[in-house]
Formats: C-alpha cells, structure tokens, sequence
C-alpha cells in the first residue's frame, strides 16, 4: 500500500504528466467542460419545469416521477444507446450527463416553490402582483436556497459520471481511469479517481461556499 501511495505521489507531481495533449491539465480542462456544459443544459431544461409545477401546482406528479425515472437510468447504458443510434460523438455523453442532472434540479427547485409560505404568496397577490411578478419576485428569491442546492447535486454527480466520456474513446480524466484499466496501471487508473474527487469536492465547496455568501443575510 506504502509503495502504491507513493507511485501515485510521484505521478500526480510529475511536471511531464501534467503537460501535453495527454497531460492532466488538458484532460481536467476537458472534464470541466463536459461538466460544465452538460450542467448547463440541464438547468435550462430542469430550472424553468420546477418552477412551472412548483408556481402552478400542474404537472407535479408527472414530472416528478420523470425525474425519478432519469435517476434510475444506467448511465453508461444510455451512452450505448445513443451511441448505437446517433454514431459515434459527444452526444451520448452528453444526453447520458443531462439526464443525470435533470432530476436533481427539478425536485430541488419544485421543494423550494412548494416550501414557499402560501400567505405570503397571497400577500403579494393582494398587493396585485401578477402571476409572473409573484414567481420572479417572491417565490424564486425565496425557493433560491433549495434551487442552489440542486444545482450544486446536479454538478457533482456530472462531474463524478463525466468519466464515461472516455468509455466512448473521448477525453476528459476519465481517459486515465479507462487506459489504466487497459493498461493494467494501477496507479494510472488511481490517479484518475483521486483527481475525479478532487474536482468533485473542490466544485462543492465553491458552490457551498458562494452559497453561503449569497444567502448570509438570510442566517444572520
């Protein structure tokens, strides 16, 4: 175990690892921009259905078991899947990561709209706030914390699965987790991982900590 900790030590400081188009700062570049991208899309999808069923109170019980069916996806199953059909490109990874990430935003931001005191809704009604002015300035400043923390979900478990782009011989840190595995490079396939969670809880504790930052006069 001592000499394994230390063959990883040595990879991950060697400077000739870290360089190249195979080196760990352009693989952790690709990984952030699976990632990032994939997160992004789904918070555009995710984002505006939670706060329609939340706002409205239609829909909620189909979207959110849709939500709970995309959570049971196997990931890489998908990615065969549309590989199978759509050939040979991003797309599967990405279909595979939104699909991820999806549920987590809708059921965060629906919890958040629904935690919204009703009486202060129809205190803003009867001060004749529309619908669209009640939503944009009472319930999502209010549902933010909760929408924050779905986002925050979404993003780790993306980063965390984003891997799976290399199963379909693509980049990102993944490539190490896969080659090592080929390769049968421990250490390699160790490297990957450490980095993958590095990332993972680096990202959270941003996010955890913006959030924070955000919401502090709301604890104060």
């Amino acid at each position: 175990m001592y000499e394994l900790l230390a063959n990883l030590g040595g990879w991950l400081t060697d400077g000739a690892q870290w360089t190249g188009p195979d080196g760990i700062a352009h693989r952790l570049a690709e990984h952030l921009q699976y990632s990032l991208l994939a997160t992004l899309i789904a918070a555009a999808i995710g984002l505006p259905l939670g706060l329609l069923i939340g706002h409205t109170g239609r829909g909620a019980f189909l979207a959110i078991n849709l939500a709970s069916f995309g959570r049971a996806l196997p990931t890489v199953g998908l990615v065969v899947l549309v590989f199978l059909a759509g050939g040979l490109s991003m797309l599967p990874v990405y279909v595979a990561l939104v699909a991820l990430a999806v549920p987590a935003i809708v059921t965060n931001t629906y919890a958040g709209m629904t935690a919204v005191d009703p009486d202060v809704r129809d205190a803003a009604r009867g001060q004749g706030m529309r619908g669209h002015q009640v939503l944009l300035q009472v319930e999502l400043p209010l549902a933010l914390p909760l929408i924050m923390t779905g986002l925050r979900l979404a993003l780790i478990q993306v980063v965390a699965t984003a891997t799976i782009a290399a199963y379909v011989s693509f980049g990102g840190l993944g490539r190490y987790v896969f080659d090592g595995l080929a390769q049968r490079d421990l250490v390699q396939v160790l490297g990957g991982a450490v980095l993958v969670a590095v990332v993972a809880i680096a990202l959270d504790l941003a996010l955890s900590g913006l959030q924070r930052l955000l919401f502090r006069h709301r604890t104060a």
